[in-house]
């Protein structure tokens, strides 16, 4: 896959010659995202080059579709979905595992190109389900204005010690 957008960005299928980049990007934004709910000492222990190996894994095995967003060859975001992992999930759901962008590149219509190509690869009505902070309203505004709604389910991960709760959103 592979889509020119508006903003002179390149989306396009990640290899696994992608890995370290989007590890450096995923460590980024979630540094900055998460800064207010996770100890400082645990997020400046994660480690680009574990990330880029768990990547490395990710990228050259059958778990679902990646995709990087690039601009003068720099890479500014990725997004990952696949078949739901959810207990309760349906055949055929679906799930965003993850999207998330170099900080620098927020607010520019990066991650709206990136969830307008997701949901253009999706079928017209699948369902699709996504997990996100209770603590991250930006996001939950964000997933909103693409159609998802939180469906009342929530989850309890503990993530350095730190009891931290998600919400499902859902897009049917």
């Amino acid at each position: 896959m592979q889509v020119e957008t508006d903003n002179d960005v390149l989306i396009r299928s990640a290899t696994a010659a992608d890995a370290d980049a989007i590890a450096a990007v995923h460590l980024a934004s979630w540094k900055s995202a998460h800064s207010h709910v996770l100890p400082a000492d645990y997020l400046d222990s994660l480690s680009v080059e574990e990330r880029a190996q768990s990547w490395r894994s990710i990228l050259s095995g059958d778990s679902g579709t990646t995709l990087v967003a690039e601009a003068d060859g720099r890479t500014l975001g990725f997004a990952s979905y696949g078949p739901s992992r959810d207990e309760d999930a349906e055949d055929g759901c679906l799930e965003l595992y993850a999207i998330y962008l170099d900080p620098e590149s927020w607010g520019r219509g990066v991650a709206r190109d990136l969830i307008r190509t997701v949901l253009g690869d999706v079928s017209p009505g699948v369902r699709m389900t996504l997990w996100v902070l209770s603590e991250n309203p930006r996001a939950h505004h964000f997933y909103r204005r693409h159609g998802f709604q939180p469906d009342g389910v929530e989850r309890i991960e503990e993530t350095a010690q730190v009891p931290v709760t998600e919400i499902r959103f859902v897009r049917d």
